[in-house]
This record gives structure tokens, sequence and C-alpha cells, in this order.
């Protein structure tokens, strides 16, 4: 029997491969597919996947710099000496057939999970249920395609004795390959929707193709209400499955009979084989009360008591769907994930860490892993293995478990490790001067109250509130990547604290996803992102003249846009670094009529720039002053024009490659065929798309919350200068939000509008600094302290900037830097 780790001479011959490298007896126990994530290169082996954005084999160099020495390769131009090299005729087929094989050494039940949605819900509801009877392995987050399957299964060890996995597809014939990667034993098809309908000819097609995944299981759930789904299982089935439905009729297996919704819960009613039964659960929404039903469903196949049952389901605790990172004391970043604690989510967590550069010291703090199934000694020997992996400064362990364990957190300094019973121990002697300039990681199981360390730990601020969602900022990049050739490069602009969003935070996405280039306004953003470990080369557009000697010191690259700022430029590199080579980047005006170089002027220019002058032209570009805008479409195709004669005749004088770039945001997606070698992408990265044709994700959610409600009689003023009334006996709501955290006075007086409980409701009166009057009148279950969204993806920031006849650029950047930004990632 094959088990981890595998000789490189197993892998070879599982995935019918050629071998060039003089070790075939090296051993491997870990994929990697992202050469970002790179902690234990000795016993990886990376499969150098292919794309059209991001070709693995580009990184085979990279990699061996940093220790890796196993590769999957399918073009033979990536053979290096000194490692061992798989040639294989396509990378994922193989990656697929090592996992199969991988998953033929286990003899266990495998619960396999499709479905149009809920997936990952149920997956993780299951694996709270039933991991506290066994050893349970499960796909990390949504990791359900044709290489999140592959990974998910690769995790199966011989310790483990029940695995939940999940598989998407998105066209006909990927089924198939997953279904021989899980081999489930048994089934749960969630539901059919109309997710990635265009992948399939019409919706039988589409369940067909999903019932493949069930071609090995013994036993499947479904919902016996979805009619379409439910006839084709049967046809699927026959009589070789046994199948397992719920639903409403009187033919399920598990008779749904009523839904009572009370408070924060909701009472299911059931008959199982005559018997009536009954659960509860924590939720009201019909989504949950539909991935809970499948959960019920499940754990009766599988045997369990109905009060086991009851008991487990009424205590199922909300997933932690999202990792914060915010400011801390001391200058710390603080990364709050306080409500959750397992193998598969530290490894999520502790891989979000090692992203962050802003610091070099890193910190975990950890409670007890519960209910894991595994025997403690083994569970945080590989806890401890994971912590020095990642290469943490300091660990801060609290449980009775995780302490009586501590001989596994062995660090090079045995200071830096510490240990509490419990979270009240680690608040009493708790010295916040003990953090500082650091990046932190909060992670723990939901009943040690780790909320009560993250607010210790968090800087001070009020109440509202920016949310940047990073998952939308990575989506949203992608979507313009797509309409690029795959040679062309990506500037994105992080001016203006990355329009109101962040500036390291944002950054460090953006490296950590492999842009090219990043652009500044100024010379002191540029030097606060080399501060915080970004080390992506930076433009910045506003140079002067004081800035250039941490300009040069931070290896940071002028634009330059006219004869003074270059001939300055120029004597301060003679005088202080002469000999040495200095990037620049030349502006060219073709109408937009403010920085640049005119057409007229670049002979000059020529002139000054030569080969002795030590100054070497990075990129020649323009600025597009209507891209957006369809009635200017013939002005910007001549600035085009214009720019393609003046930038060529600069990259003729030349004796070396010269980057062109004219395309901005809309540029990209309305003139795609002058993307040139560059493209800058700026607004866009944030969700904001001017035609609104795009499948963009707004990327922040400016909130705050409700302070105060007054009832205040009709015909009374509300606010400064009484400039509003109440036109009636009104519900006036208070909200921590004014003008000095960037809130336009013009939206005061009934003019903007704001999100209360899913409600759009109005001001009333002027705007004030720190507050502003909301008139919920009329709305019900509205309470002191509940959030108020005042953009986001219900009331888009287009939309406010439409109310003030401005630009959604305006909004973003005007919110105050006294509003705490919170990053999370899902």
């Amino acid at each position: 029997m094959l088990s981890k780790p595998y000789t490189i001479e197993d892998i070879c011959r599982i995935v019918a491969g050629d071998l060039t490298g003089d070790h075939p007896q090296a051993t491997v126990s870990r994929l990697l597919i992202d050469s970002r994530k790179v902690v234990f290169p000795e016993d990886a082996i990376f499969f150098a996947i292919p794309g059209e954005r991001h070709d693995g084999h580009r990184y085979i160099e990279e990699l061996l710099d940093k220790g890796v020495r196993n590769f999957v390769i399918e073009k033979a131009g990536s053979i290096r000496q000194d490692a061992n090299f798989i040639m294989v005729p396509d990378v994922v087929t193989a990656l697929q057939q090592l996992a199969a094989a991988h998953r033929r050494q286990f003899d266990i039940p495998v619960i396999g999970i499709t479905g149009s949605n809920g997936k990952t819900v149920v997956k993780d509801w299951l694996y709270q249920l039933l991991s506290p009877d066994q050893e349970v392995v499960r796909s990390p987050k949504s990791y359900n395609s044709q290489v999140g399957v592959p990974l998910s299964v690769w995790q199966l060890e011989g310790h483990h004795e029940l695995a939940l996995f999940e598989a998407g597809i998105s066209k006909s014939g990927e089924m198939k390959n997953l279904q021989a990667i899980i081999l489930p034993t048994i089934g749960i098809f969630t539901n059919i929707g109309q997710a990635h309908d265009e992948g399939f000819d019409n919706l039988k097609a589409k369940i067909r193709e999903k019932l493949l995944l069930f071609g090995s299981v013994g036993q499947l759930v479904f919902c016996e209400d979805h009619q379409p789904l439910a006839e084709e299982v049967r046809q699927f089935a026959q009589s070789k499955i046994q199948l397992f439905s719920w639903g409403k009729g009187s033919g399920a297996s598990l008779q749904l009979k009523a839904i009572r919704k009370k408070g924060g819960a909701t009472i299911l009613e059931a008959v199982y084989r005559e018997t009536e039964l009954s659960i509860s659960i924590p939720y009201t929404d019909d989504a949950s009360i539909e991935n809970a039903m499948h959960c019920w469903a499940m754990m009766l196949l599988l045997g369990y008591n109905q009060a086991v049952i009851r008991q487990r389901l009424r205590s199922l605790q909300p997933l932690a769907m999202r990792l914060e990172l915010k400011s801390g004391i001391n200058n710390c970043s603080l990364i709050n994930d306080s409500y959750s604690a397992d193998l598969a989510s530290l490894k999520i967590a502790l891989d979000f860490l090692a992203q962050q550069q802003q610091h070099p010291q890193r910190t975990v703090i950890l409670s007890d892993i519960v209910e894991s199934g595994r025997k403690s000694s083994e569970l945080y020997e590989e806890v401890g293995r994971m912590i020095r992996e990642h290469r943490i400064n300091r660990f801060i362990g609290i449980g009775e478990n995780i302490r009586n364990h501590q001989s596994c957190f062995h660090q090079p300094d045995p200071g830096a490790v510490s240990f509490f019973s419990n979270t009240s121990d680690f608040l009493e002697t708790f010295d916040p001067a003990q953090f500082r300039d650091e990046t932190i990681l909060v992670k723990g199981a939901r009943k040690f109250r780790f909320e009560h360390i993250s607010k210790a730990l968090e800087s001070k601020f009020h109440q509202t509130r920016l949310e940047i969602n990073l998952n939308a900022i990575v989506h949203n990049l992608n979507v313009y990547r797509q309409m690029l050739d795959p040679d062309t490069r990506i500037m994105v602009m992080v001016k203006a604290f990355s329009y109101g969003s962040g500036s390291h935070e944002i950054a460090s996405v953006l490296q950590f996803n492999r842009v090219d280039y990043l652009a500044v306004a100024y010379a002191d953003e540029g030097v606060a992102l080399r501060n915080a470990g970004i080390g992506l080369p930076i433009m910045v557009m506003n140079p002067e003249a004081e800035s250039f000697p941490a300009m040069v010191k931070h290896r940071l690259e002028p634009e330059i846009y006219n004869l003074s700022i270059l001939e300055q430029y120029m004597a301060y590199l003679e005088a202080h670094y002469s000999g040495e080579t200095s990037p620049i980047h030349i502006k060219i005006d073709t109408g937009m009529h403010r920085l640049g170089f005119a057409a007229n002027q670049v002979d000059e220019l020529l002139g000054l720039i030569s080969p002795e002058s030590g100054l070497k032209i990075m990129s020649v570009f323009s600025h597009l002053a209507g891209s957006d805008d369809p009635a200017h479409d013939d002005f910007t195709e001549q600035q085009i024009l214009q720019f393609r004669e003046i930038s060529d005749k600069i990259c003729r004088s030349a004796d070396y490659p010269i980057l062109r770039h004219i395309l901005n945001s809309a540029g990209i997606s309305r003139f795609g065929a002058h993307q040139m070698e560059m493209v800058r992408l700026g607004i866009g990265l944030y969700g904001i798309d001017a035609s609104g044709e795009l499948d963009l994700i707004p990327a922040g959610t400016l909130k705050t919350t409700i302070a105060q409600i007054r009832e205040i009689p009709a015909d009374e003023s509300i606010g400064y200068n009484r400039s509003d009334y109440t036109r009636r006996d009104s519900r006036i709501a208070i909200v921590r939000i004014g003008y000095a955290d960037g809130i336009n006075r013009k939206l005061g007086n009934g003019k903007g509008k704001m999100l209360v409980n899913g409600k759009r409701v109005p001001t009333i009166g002027d705007i004030c600094m720190d507050m502003c009057m909301l008139d919920i009148t009329g709305i019900s279950g509205i309470s002191e302290g509940d959030d108020v969204i005042v953009f986001g993806d219900s009331l888009p920031v287009t939309e406010v900037a439409g109310w003030l006849d401005t630009i959604p650029y305006e909004i973003l950047t005007n919110v105050s830097q006294r509003v705490k930004r919170i990053y999370y990632e899902e």
C-alpha cells in the first residue's frame, strides 16, 4: 500500500510521466500549485499548471531559489539541473491522477456533496456534527474545482475515519474527473439552480452531469421537493443506490410536517419511520433550513440517535466565513479569526498571515482545538509543526489541552512561547506594551471568547468603519486580466490611500496576486509601501525636488512630465549618484491638457535622455480624458493615435524595450485593442464600472451604527440651522457618522438615504460634524446599536455619487482617515 510520503519514482509511475533527475527516491508529502505559498519546500512537489495569465512554468526558477526540488511539467524547456522533473502531457490531469491513486489507499466512508448551492455550508455543518465521534477530514473552504478537489483529497491520512468532500462543476464533462478522485461511498445532492446554466444544454443535462459524482455510492440524500431533481435522481439510482429523501411529500424518507420560526430559531417537525421527530436550529432563513434538513437526513442515515441529533443541531455554530485584518495597538496589524479553530482553517489563517509583509515579526494566539477526533499528542505535534513551518516568531497558547502539550511548541527563542489556562488568565496579565510593530493572528474556538482578546489588541476607533472585501479586489483584478493578452502587464493605481480603501493592505494583496507595477501620487505614499514590505516597482506620478532623496533611497520611479522636473532630477542624480542608472517614466499630453510633454517637446526631451545621462525609460504613457463616455469615443481614438505616433518615436530612440500604456479601467473594457504592453487599472479594481456591463463586485462597504432613537412630535425642527422639520410624529435615529468622516453635507435634509435593516431611509436635518439623523418612522425592528450602511452592495456608491452630481472617486477618497478600515477575506 502506498502512503505519504511518496517517492518521486512512485509519482512518476502513477502519472505515467518521464523522469529527469538524479534523485528518484526523494520523498514528497505536499502538493504545491501556487509558487507564492511555499512554506516547507523540502518535501513539496510543484505542479506547473499553465493558464492564460499565469503559467506555472514561469515560476520554476523562483521556486528553485526557494528550495523546491520536485516538479511536474508539460513544457520541456523548463527542465533545470539539480532537481527532479516529471514530464507529462497535461499537468492538471497528472495532479488528478495522483490524488485519485492516493484516495484508493483508504477504505473509509467518504461523503461526496454537490449541488448548485449550499455545498460548503452542508459540508462544514456536517463536520461540526460528526467530528465529536470520529476523526473527519473535509475540503478546505470551497475547494471543489478540478484543482481544488485533488488538493482536498490529498489531505487524507491514516488516522482519518470519515471524509467530507464537495464537488463543483461549470460545464459538461467535468464531473467524471472529480468522481474518480473522490470516489464517494455516500452522496448528498443539495439542490439545483441557475448557477453555470451557460455550461449545459438544459436543466436536465446539468442534473445528469452532477449525478455522475454518485456512480460509486451506496446511499444518496436529496430533497424530494425539487421535482426535476427528484425525477432524475430516481432514474439514475434505479435499484442500485439506497435513496434517502426529505421533503413535504408523503413519499419522503424524512417527511417535513411543520416549520415554526420563533425569535432567532426555527423548529422543524417531521416524521421518520412513522415516528414524529423535531429539531431546533439557531437560524430562520430558508437556505439554512434546507441545509439543516440535509444534515438531519444524513445523521439519520448514518444511524445517529435522535437525542444526539437534536442536541447537536440546536448548537450549530455560524461558519466563520471571513478573516478580518484590522489596525492594532502600537502599530500592530491584527488578523481576527476568533470564532473557529481546526487544522484546516488554521492552515488558511497561517497562509493569510504569511502574506502580510508590513511587519517582520509575527505572533499567533491560538486556543485549544476542540472536537478534532484525534489524539491530543498527535494533534498538537502537527499544530506545532505548522507554527514552525510558517516561521512564527511568538506563540501564545490558551486552554488546558494546548497547555498540557506545550512541549510540542519548541521555538528557537524559548521566551517566545507562553501558555494560559483560559482567556481570562491571559487578559489578567495582558500588557499592551508587549505587542508592538508586529502582525498578530488571533484564532480561537468560539467557546474561548477570543473576541475579548481581539478587542484588547484592536486600535480604538469609533464605530464607523469601511469594510474592504479582499476577495472582491482579487475578483475584480481577474475580471480585467481576462480582457488582456497574456503578455500585457498591469499597473495598479494605489494613490490617495488606494481610493480610500487603504494603502499597504491593498498593495499586499496586489503583490501576492502578481501585478506588475503600482502607482502612487506622491513619494511619501511610495515610501510607506516600501516600509510595509512592498517590493513591486512603484511609479510616483507627482515627484517633487524635495522628495528625490527618498525616491532614490526607496527605489521609487518618478513620472517625468516636463523639462523642468527632468533637469532637476538629472542634476540631483549627477550630484549624488553619478554613474548609476535611474528608471523614469515619460508622460505625454495627448489631449487631457494636465501634466505631460507636448508633441513638439519630444525632440528636446530625447536630446536630454542620452545613454550617458544615467536615465532609463521604463515606460511612456498618456491619460485618456473621456474613455468611459461613448460621446467622446472619437476624441479617445484621436488620443490613442497621437500617443502611438509619439511613443513609437521615443521607443525607437532607445536600444532597449520600453513599455507603453494609455488605457485606464474604462479603456481596458472599451478600447481593448489598444492595450499595448501595459494598462493602468484604477477605480475598476474597487468594483466601479461606469458601463455597468462588467461582472465586478463592490469592494467597500461604509457602515456606522445607531447611537440613539428619539420620538419627535410633528412640526419640530431637526439639527443645526432648523433646516428640516418632522412632517408627522416621527421616529428619528441619530447615527455615528458626519462630515468629518467624509459624508457630504449636501446629503442632508432628505437628499441622501442610508440602509437600516435592509430598508432605505432618508436623512433629516443637516449633516453634522460627527453625526447625522435618519427618519425611520414606520419601520419596525430597528434598535439602538443596529448597523447602518452608507454605501455598499445594496446601496451602490455610484448611486450616492449621483445624488451629489459627482463621481464615485470623490465619495471613496473623501472617507476620512479616522474611519476604521477592516479588511476581510472570505
